[in-house]
Parts: C-alpha cells; sequence; structure tokens
C-alpha cells in the first residue's frame, strides 16, 4: 500500500498531474490491487463525500467573490482603504494590504484578491517606486490574508474534515487575519522610508467621505454577513446565498456595472471554479477515507506517543511539514488530505482543534506565495507579465514577516481562541 498511495502519488506530482487525479489514481489502484473491497464503494465514496450541507457555502462565496471583482465592487473598496490611509509612509503598499483584508471579509478568495488587486494597484505601485518585483510579491503574498479572515472557504473545508464549528473557526481567524495584516503594514512602511518613497496625497476628510458613500454598500456586505451568523440569523451556508443574492442587486441595481448577461456569464465561471474545487473534496475525500480505514493516523498517534513528543514540539514539527506542503500542494487538497490525519494526534496532545485550525490555514497560506509552486505566485505572474524568479525575490521579505506571525499565532493559542469560542 506504501507504494500506491506514496510512491505513485509522488510519481504523478512531478509529472505534473492535476491533484484530483492524483488522488483518484492513487485510489483506484489501491482499491484494484490492495483492497479486499468491492469496486462499488469508492463511487460511493466519492459522492457521499459531497454529501455535506456545509459544503454548500463554498460555491455561494465563490459567487459572491466573482461578483464582487466583476463589478467594481472590489475596485471602489480598495479606492476607500487608499482614502483612509492618506499621508502614512509607505500609504500605497499599506492600502494593498488593506484591501486584501478587506477583500478577504467579503470573498474568502486568495486567488482573487491577488488578480483584481494586481490589475488595480500593480501599474501605481511600480510608478511610485517599490519596483517591479517588490510590488508582484507584494500583492501575491497579501492576498494570502484572504484565506484567514472570515468567511474563509478554506476554515469551511477545515470545519468540514475536522467536524468542527464554521463560526467558530471563522471567528478564531480574526485576531491572526489582523495580526499578519499589522505587521505587512509595517513591512510597508519600513521599506517606503528606506526607498524614501514620496507619500500620496493628504489625508482629507471630503475624500474619506465621498469614498465612504461610494463603497457603502459594498461595505455593508461584511456586516449583514458576519453580523447574520453571529446574530443567529442564518448559517454560514445560507449567508454565503445571502451574500450572492446582495451582491447581484448591488452590482445590478445600486452601482449598475453589470447587466444579467454579465451576471449570468459571471454565474457560468463561478461553477466551473466551484466544480474545480468540489471535486477534490470528492476525490481526497476517498483518499483520506482509505488512509483511515487502513489505520493509518492511529498508527502515526502511536508512534507520537512512543516518541514522547510535546505538544510545542509537536506543532514545530507540523508547521516545517505544511510549510514544505502548502510549497506544493494547493490549501483545498492540503486541508482535506492531512486534517483528518493530524487533528486526531492535536487533540490526543490536548491542542484545540480551533486553535488547529488556525495554524494549519496560516501555514497554507504562507505556502501560497512560497517558491515554486506557490498559486500566488503564478496569478501575480499572470497580472503582471513578470518572470517567475522576479516574482519569488519580491515575495521573500514577507515570507519572513508572516514565519514571525505564524510563530506567535502557533505558540499564543489566545489569539485564535480568545474570539474562537466565544459563541
Amino acid at each position: 500500500m506504501v507504494y500506491t498511495l506514496l510512491l505513485l502519488p509522488l510519481a504523478l506530482l512531478v509529472l505534473g498531474t492535476p491533484i484530483f487525479l492524483i488522488f483518484l489514481c492513487a485510489v483506484t489502484v489501491t482499491f484494484a490491487l490492495v483492497l479486499p473491497i468491492p469496486p462499488i464503494a469508492l463511487h460511493q465514496t466519492v459522492f457521499g463525500g459531497l454529501d455535506n450541507y456545509a459544503l454548500l457555502a463554498v460555491p455561494f462565496f465563490i459567487f459572491a467573490g466573482e461578483l464582487m471583482g466583476g463589478s467594481g465592487i472590489a475596485r471602489r473598496l480598495v479606492n476607500w482603504v487608499l482614502a483612509l490611509t492618506g499621508r502614512i509612509p509607505g500609504s500605497l503598499g499599506v492600502a494593498t494590504v488593506g484591501g486584501a483584508a478587506v477583500m478577504g471579509v467579503i470573498s474568502g478568495s486568495s486567488v482573487a484578491a491577488v488578480a483584481t488587486l494586481g490589475k488595480t494597484l500593480y501599474p501605481r505601485l511600480v510608478k511610485a517606486g517599490y519596483g517591479e518585483g517588490r510590488s508582484a510579491g507584494l500583492l501575491a503574498s497579501s492576498g494570502a490574508i484572504d484565506i484567514i479572515i472570515p468567511p474563509s472557504i478554506a476554515m469551511i473545508l477545515y470545519g468540514f474534515a475536522a467536524e468542527q464549528s464554521v463560526p467558530k473557526l471563522f471567528l478564531a481567524g480574526v485576531l491572526p487575519g489582523i495580526l499578519i495584516a499589522i505587521m505587512m503594514c509595517a513591512l510597508m512602511v519600513a521599506v517606503a522610508m528606506r526607498l524614501d518613497i514620496p507619500r500620496t496625497e493628504r489625508f482629507d476628510a471630503r475624500l474619506v467621505w465621498k469614498a465612504s458613500k461610494d463603497a457603502a454598500a459594498a461595505l455593508m456586505i461584511p456586516v449583514l454577513v458576519l453580523g447574520g451568523i453571529y446574530g443567529g440569523v442564518f448559517s454560514p451556508t445560507e449567508a454565503g446565498g445571502f451574500a450572492c443574492l446582495y451582491s447581484i442587486i448591488v452590482a445590478r441595481y445600486i452601482y449598475g456595472s453589470m447587466s444579467w448577461t454579465e451576471i449570468l456569464r459571471t454565474a457560468a465561471s463561478s461553477a466551473m471554479l466551484s466544480a474545480q474545487l468540489l471535486i477534490l473534496v470528492a476525490t481526497a475525500g476517498v483518499m483520506t477515507w482509505v488512509l483511515t480505514t487502513q489505520g493509518v493516523p492511529q498508527g502515526i498517534i502511536g508512534w507520537m506517543q512512543a516518541l514522547n513528543m510535546t505538544p510545542l514540539l509537536f506543532l514545530l514539527v507540523v508547521n516545517i511539514f505544511l510549510l514544505i506542503v502548502g510549497a506544493f500542494l494547493d490549501p483545498t487538497s492540503a486541508i482535506l488530505v492531512f486534517t483528518p490525519l493530524l487533528v486526531p494526534i492535536a487533540t490526543s496532545l490536548g491542542i484545540d482543534p480551533i486553535h488547529f485550525g488556525v495554524v494549519m490555514t496560516v501555514n497554507l497560506a504562507i505556502g501560497m506565495f512560497t517558491p515554486p509552486f506557490g498559486m500566488n505566485i503564478f496569478v501575480a505572474q499572470a497580472v503582471t507579465g513578470l518572470p517567475a524568479h522576479i516574482v519569488f525575490r519580491g515575495v521573500l521579505p514577507a515570507i519572513v514577516v508572516q514565519l514571525i506571525a505564524l510563530l506567535i499565532i502557533t505558540y499564543v493559542p489566545a489569539l485564535s481562541l480568545t474570539l474562537g469560542h466565544s459563541v
């Protein structure tokens, strides 16, 4: 079974095979050659893995995020953040981080944030003096905040895989997300002062008022969505549906920036993205089921107990492991495969599964802009037209800053649990 579930997937990964096919090929070969289980079980497990109400939130939030990017909602939010930053040193860089954080509160899609912010801010960042590589690196690394700050698709998937409360996970990501945003803003201020980048226009209350009025309808989305969840009005899944409906109303009737044809076209592209993600959920679910039925998690727990590993050492090992995994796999695949294996070990060591979910998500968020295969790097490369090695150099300072933030989040559980257990 080692050959079919470990060596075969590694070989297929090296060959560039799509992740869902890697999972499917591995379990199919395992079913055929190793396990004495009827092949019909494969079919049942694939479709049974999608039979979960919480997963309905995923296509809803993807559609809402696509609507925001295509309707100008995201642009208005960025302009609002720019107006607020005023004459802060590095205000344009700070606004990029702030814009990513605000978009994360609305859509939870890191890739969408990088693409949208890149089109809007990359030319301005280069013109301001940040340089091509540094500007692209800032966009790629800032977008990672989106999968930490609620509503987060990664948190929904972790809640599904670990059988944990999604509202609690959403709240648990608030303070860690803010910490990373503040540290990234501090990095931008330091860079701007070192490079002597000119400040933007002075703070103008009238400009802030105008930008706030323009973005008011968009700013109400996170208020209504998160307020509805924690006010007991609707579940996270229903909140995703509400976010879609509200975004359509804003795009079509308040801003008038999208026709019904464009909305339908956006719905079609969102359906494609949702299908790509959910087929990963289905195939990763089969992989996890095979590993679980064969006692792999129990074997790892026994091995850990034999090593007498402390919780602090375990968290350090997990961080190193997930940082490596994140540089090669997308967060969806990594969460779905490794959560069922790692969470039982964490809980056996007394680590809170909500805190562990935040640690896992932050690791994989950093992996999204870590060479060689960080997804955000390739999105930034596509938006900016830069060679990959230029973007690689641009993300290095952000990797250092976010690794420091990761250590704080890992070893100060109160950052995650103060709000995470308040509901």
